[in-house]
């Protein structure tokens, strides 16, 4: 092992199957007509329920989960308006009613059941109180829940000079966010469609009736118009959807300023993950004095995975939005927490075997790549990643990297980049810097410690860690350590 010495913490985060969201719950399906059928009939039960029976049912049911949730009369109306076109006179039903109908219709959804893993750090936005040399941060955690579905979740806690870390207690509560729409830019909007080889006669007519800068709902009425002029051509229809498929995969969430941060979870809202939101890597960025919150993640819609950009600047708006261009794919994009030369620099992971340098002029199109790093040590012969932002020293562009070897072990490494000239290696490790203790091997997925961003404090490197696809811990080092140890190894 490397003769940097590396600190465990005491801080731990494991699964809280007690952490619950609120989700729609419609037996069968609300498309096909046997699915509106099901529906309408337990409707048309729940009708039938004399006023008393259904005060009674309510009042117990608001008693058996008032506790599991900050406003749970408030979740009932809102999954009672996913089922009220179905019913012939809504306006007639008692406040009750609507929300016991909203209560057959809710079902809970433990958000970190399975696993709490894959964490990254940033600076808090706010560092108000806190002593001098500490540094207030924000975690972002993979939770992974039932159908291995994984969202994000957040954490907050303050670093000392020391290395002492102290964790905010998560609130007993959980919450989605409100979800919009943006407003698309057509130009973009074509060029992504070209690139996803989906630019066709029958989407460029769709484009031609609506506004250069639309919503969501331009899009759908263009849509409808479209597919009723085409009498049921299913090439019409497969465009269509696929446009439609896109615009959903944009869009912009809220969460309510009363909420504490352990609240908010980013939960799939799009096509693209609707199996999951993964590894995301967030980055504290400044450009000109601005400074705006990046994460890059891995959504996967349970056939393929591809990488989305997640933009905020107070953890309580985010704006999520697809990538595009040839270098956005795959997973493990990490960007530069600057501009270099005036562009975009980021990591990436374009071939799933080495670790690559792409740039831009743009965050959210990205077309020139280079190799950066190939596997080299016994380590990491099967594939090499990063794990997370580069972390900018006197000495060079710090980056933690992971390493998979034998029996698919992964362990942690270390490169250092040129300040200038970042696809220049000029330190690397060559033992890991991190593997997985006796009690962090045994778990969903064995053998594994995985980070998707680090901080630095004072001199203090302070690196989150998953282990194993069931839990996360935070390990400290000193930069100079680590720092000595890469410049005393430079690159064969």
């Amino acid at each position: 092992m490397t003769l940097v010495p590396v600190t465990r913490s005491k801080v731990r985060f494991l699964p809280d199957a007690r952490r619950v969201i609120t989700k729609p719950f419609i037996p069968g399906d609300d498309v096909s007509a046997a699915g509106r059928s099901r529906v309408r009939r337990i409707l048309g039960r729940i009708l039938d329920l004399s006023e008393a029976v259904v005060v009674s049912t309510l009042e117990h049911t608001r008693e058996r989960f008032a506790g599991r949730h900050a406003d749970l009369p408030a979740l009932l109306e809102e999954n009672y308006a996913t089922v009220a076109h179905h019913i012939e006179h809504p306006n007639t039903l008692s406040s009750e009613r609507k929300q016991l109908i909203g209560a057959y219709f809710t079902s809970e959804y433990s958000i970190d059941a399975a696993a709490l893993s894959n964490p990254s750090l940033v600076p808090a936005p706010d560092q108000s109180g806190v002593s001098a040399g500490a540094c207030r941060f924000i975690m972002s955690l993979r939770a992974i829940g039932e159908g291995h579905v994984s969202s994000i979740q957040f954490r907050s806690g303050v670093i000392e000079p020391g290395g002492d870390i102290t964790m905010e207690p998560p609130s007993r509560y959980v919450r989605t966010a409100v979800r919009r729409a943006p407003l698309f830019d057509k130009p973009t909007f074509r060029a992504k469609l070209t690139e996803i080889h989906s630019f066709s006669e029958t989407t460029a007519t769709v484009l031609d009736q609506i506004p250069d800068h639309f919503t969501l709902a331009h899009l759908e009425a263009a849509i409808r118009q479209r597919e009723l002029e085409s009498n049921g051509d299913q090439a019409v229809l497969k465009a269509t959807r696929t446009m439609h498929w896109l615009a959903s995969s944009n869009y912009q969430s809220s969460f309510d300023p009363a909420s504490a941060l352990s609240e908010r979870v980013l939960f799939p809202a799009g096509p693209t993950e609707s199996h999951g939101m993964e590894d995301a890597r967030f980055v504290r960025f400044s450009d000109d004095g601005r400074v705006t919150y990046y994460a890059s993640y891995s959504a996967y819609d349970g056939y393929q995975v591809l990488p989305q950009l997640i933009e905020t600047t107070d953890f309580l708006h985010f704006r999520v939005a697809t990538l595009n261009g040839p270098c956005a794919i795959n997973k493990g994009i990490a960007l530069f927490p600057r501009k270099l030369g005036g562009r975009f620099v980021a990591l990436a992971r374009l071939d799933n075997e080495n670790n690559h340098l792409i740039r831009s002029d743009s965050v959210h199109f990205w077309f020139e790549s280079e190799t950066l790093q190939a596997p080299e040590r016994a380590w990491e012969l099967v594939q090499l990643g990063n794990c997370g932002s580069p972390l900018e020293t006197d000495a060079g562009w710090l980056v933690i990297t992971h390493g998979v070897g034998p029996l698919r072990q992964y362990v942690l490494g270390a490169i250092l980049l040129d300040l200038e000239d970042p696809v220049r290696i000029i330190g690397r490790l060559r033992e890991p810097l991190l593997a997985p203790a006796d009690d962090e091997r045994d778990g969903y997925t064995p053998n594994v410690v995985y980070s998707c961003g680090s901080m630095i404090v004072g001199d203090r490197l302070v690196l989150p860690y998953g282990f194993s696809d069931v839990g996360a811990r935070i390990a400290t080092l000193r930069v100079s350590d680590l720092l000595t140890e890469l410049v005393r190894s430079p690159p064969e």
